[in-house]
């Protein structure tokens, strides 16, 4: 081996160390940042063809890696704005310029200049506005997603989009028993919040009954039963105008049996709710509505913000309603430890990471989202100081290969003297 590949083969392991110190000492320093994945540096050995008995020396090679995919522990605070991942899945966010990135760092805060939920490093939290009915999740694009914004949920009013109504109607003796009109309502909501009371009511049209000759004075004939009808109305109870009229048919089991169990209801000054009547049953029993749900709400003042496991962002009023407004939905990668990072505890997807893929909270293997928590650093400070005594031991070591081959060459160039 000559004396020059000795010293740069020092060289090379003394910026080996260097690098795994550096490292080390960026864990030490974040042993504290929310959701940091700890780094570290890999050796591999880079060798020289060597001929005979002359050696060459090679080598060494370090390559960083960061263990984005290693779960950190959870650390619960009182914000029920800090969000933490329970699995794979990142937060998406976005910087000033509008760029995208992932991150698991989720010490979210209402920004007070734009009321976005924005964590500590300045990256606002991205979401689906679900305000007017569930989020359009695009699987392998963040298109359509917007600021998680709640300045617009100090008050609001929200119109009614959506419903389910279920009841059981009585089933008579005979089909042409008459069966008295049955009824029940559903109060609703417009545009700005009015209150617009929907009235249902079911009337039921007599069928015949089966008929069958006397067979002493005639011949033997059946003539077949003809069953009765249900009629389902719906009215506005303020102005008498019907707004739906369906007929309704069950199968021998008593369960609803129309092409489409669904009715489209135009809301006077509201949207057109689509009201699912797919629980109707026709059993023997009295009249019993089973289920009457709507969405919407009237104006009211929103008293907290509630963020669930499935990611959705919810208002509650001063009635105590829930409304539903942001959908965080987490974003996944093949292979998360070949993500980039980048300042601000974010990554960005690179080639060998994979590209991004959507997935909405507690489906797709995404985990969940816990609020009212955070992820600590994965970084564990005993692990890291035994790793920097041991860096530092290195580095001396390959510094004196330096300085004996310095010495070395010394001895050479004094041969002569």
């Amino acid at each position: 081996m000559s004396l020059y590949g000795m010293l740069r083969t020092g060289v090379s392991g003394m910026n080996a160390q260097s690098n795994k110190l550096a490292t080390i000492s960026d864990n030490i320093a974040n042993s504290g940042t929310t959701g940091y994945k700890r780094a570290s540096t890999e050796f591999s050995s880079l060798l020289l063809q060597s001929n005979g008995g002359q050696y060459n020396s090679g080598a060494v090679n370090t390559d960083v890696r960061y263990a984005v995919s290693a779960q950190g522990a959870s650390n619960y605070t009182t914000s029920g704005t800090d969000l933490m991942i329970q699995g794979s899945g990142f937060f998406v966010v976005q910087d000033s310029s509008n760029q995208t990135y992932l991150t698991r760092a989720g010490s979210f805060q209402v920004d007070a200049s734009t009321g976005n939920l924005v964590n500590t490093a300045g990256f606002t939290l991205m979401g689906y506005d679900i305000s007017g009915g569930t989020a359009n999740v695009i699987l392998n694009s963040t298109e359509g997603m917007v600021p998680v914004n709640l300045a617009a949920a100090k008050f609001s009013a929200n119109p009614t989009t959506e419903g389910v109504f279920g009841a059981n109607l009585p089933l008579g003796a005979t089909p042409s028993v008459a069966i008295n009109n049955q009824s029940s309502s559903l109060t609703t909501y417009d545009n700005l919040g009015n209150a617009v009371t929907l009235d249902i009511t079911f009337s039921y049209a007599p069928g015949t009954d089966a008929v069958v000759d006397d067979p002493a004075t005639g011949p033997d004939e059946t003539a077949a039963a003809v069953p009765g009808t249900w009629t389902m109305s719906i009215t506005n109870r303020a102005t008498g105008e019907e707004l739906s009229n369906q007929a309704l048919s069950f199968d021998g089991t008593g369960n609803l049996d129309i092409a489409d169990p669904t009715l489209d209801i135009a809301i006077p000054g509201g949207s057109t709710m689509v009201l699912d009547i797919s629980n109707m049953t026709n059993l023997n029993g009295s009249y019993t509505p089973t289920v009457a749900e709507v969405n919407g709400n009237a104006a009211s003042l929103v008293k907290n913000v509630s963020i669930g496991d499935d990611g959705i962002v919810s208002a509650l009023d001063s009635k105590g309603n829930k409304i539903p407004l942001y959908q965080i939905p987490l974003a996944l990668v093949a292979s998360p430890d070949n993500l980039q990072p980048r300042a601000g505890n974010v990554f960005l997807p690179t080639t060998e990471s994979g590209n991004i893929q959507m997935a909405t909270a507690n489906e797709g293997g995404a985990g969940y989202v816990q609020a009212g928590a955070l992820e600590n650093s994965t970084v564990d400070m005993a692990t890291e100081l035994t790793e920097m005594i041991v860096a530092q031991r290195d580095y001396t070591a390959n510094s004196k290969v330096v300085q004996t081959g310095s010495e070395l060459l010394d001895v050479l160039m004094n041969l002569k003297r």
